[in-house]
């Protein structure tokens, strides 16, 4: 089986090389790996640390257009049964990949989601902390189930099922879109502890409140109207 990891990357020009290494560097023995960096219009020195890099697939947008932009621009190129997303910013690491694929090697689960409060973290900031339990709350209650980190980035499904869903989102929206419209499916998404070490806002992390607050009535639009 092959697995695709898109990696959507804004002006991360101090963590892209280490990012991808540690991505090429991780065995997955029971699957090849492609790895689709999308360079979502960073201004800073990212795209020509890119063209340096071998061994990966790259999309470069002219403007800056958003997570969900690039994530859909990736899964266009991809060729895997799988896809992972990993962010480029060191937040999550690479090597809690297989544990996230644990679960489809042994045929439990067909959609995997890390989750940053069942595994070992950095405290984060408490409001961000508050946003997070919100929105899962309010996922778990709209879609009856139990997940802990709806808005976590590494997510895992199958190159087919996403390419169903017809995502539109082109922000971070993309979180609580694909979470929604897997549910509506009457897929179950199984949890897997993961890593988890958050930046502060200084040191360039982009997701803000006003993200959170589109999150809440996203929900809401695809559990009722979409």
């Amino acid at each position: 089986m092959k697995l695709s990891v898109i990696i959507p990357v804004f002006n991360e020009q101090n963590t892209i090389n280490e990012i991808i290494e540690k991505v090429k560097k991780v065995s997955l023995p029971k699957f090849t790996k492609e790895i689709i960096v999308v360079n979502d219009g960073s201004t800073d020195t990212t795209k020509k640390k890119l063209t340096n890099i071998k061994n990966i697939k790259i999309i470069n947008f002219p403007y800056n257009q958003g997570k969900g932009s690039a994530v859909r621009a990736g899964l266009k190129q991809a060729k895997g049964n799988y896809i992972l997303i990993q962010d480029a910013d060191l937040e999550y690491d690479p090597e809690d990949i297989p544990d996230l694929l644990k679960p489809i090697l042994s045929n439990k689960a067909e959609v995997v989601y890390g989750s940053r409060f069942l595994g070992p973290h950095k405290n984060m900031l408490f409001w961000h902390l508050m946003g997070n339990k919100l929105l899962s709350f309010t996922t778990n209650i709209l879609f009856n189930t139990t997940l802990s980190d709806m808005e976590v980035c590494y997510k895992l499904f199958p190159r087919k099922l996403v390419n169903s869903l017809n995502l539109t989102q082109n922000r971070f929206g993309f979180e609580p879109e694909i979470t929604a419209k897997i549910l509506k499916k009457g897929i179950r998404i199984y949890e897997v502890p993961i890593s988890y070490s958050g930046r502060e806002f200084h040191q360039g992390k982009k997701i803000t409140w006003k993200d959170g607050v589109r999150a809440f009535f996203l929900l809401l639009r695809y559990r009722f109207f979409n």
